[in-house]
C-alpha cells in the first residue's frame, strides 16, 4: 500500500515536469517567431526611411529654380513672352534679386507676366 501513494506521486511529478517543458517549448518557439518576425519590421523600417530620405531629396531638388525652368521648358513648352506681350505694371518695384535679371531670359516675372493664353 505504501507504494500507491508514491507511484500517484511520481506519476504527478513526471506529468507536471512534462507539461512545464512542453509550456517551456512552446514559450520558446514563439519567441523565436516573435524575433524572426521583429526583425522583418525593423528591416521593413529601414528600408522605409531610406525611401523616405530618397523622396524627400527628390522633392527639394524639384523645388529648385533651376529645376523648375527646366520642367517648364522641356516638360511644358514654355518659353519667356516676347516683350511684345509683357505689360508693365505702375507701381511695381522688383526685388533688388531680378533688377539684374529683368532683361534676361531668366528670373521672375510680375504675377501674370509669361502666362500662355
Amino acid at each position: 500500500m505504501t507504494q500507491r501513494p508514491f507511484l500517484a506521486l511520481w506519476t504527478l511529478a513526471v506529468a507536471a515536469t512534462v507539461a512545464a517543458f512542453v509550456v517551456h517549448l512552446a514559450l520558446r518557439g514563439r519567441t523565436v517567431d516573435l524575433g524572426y518576425r521583429l526583425g522583418r519590421a525593423r528591416a521593413e523600417q529601414a528600408r522605409l526611411r531610406e525611401v523616405k530620405r530618397v523622396l524627400s531629396l527628390e522633392a527639394a531638388s524639384y523645388e529648385t529654380p533651376q529645376r523648375v525652368e527646366m520642367v517648364a521648358r522641356t516638360l511644358l513648352g514654355m518659353t519667356p513672352p516676347p516683350p511684345e506681350r509683357v505689360i508693365p505694371v505702375r507701381g511695381y518695384a522688383a526685388p533688388s534679386g531680378d533688377r539684374e535679371t529683368a532683361g534676361g531670359e531668366t528670373g521672375s516675372a510680375a504675377p501674370g507676366e509669361g502666362r500662355q493664353e
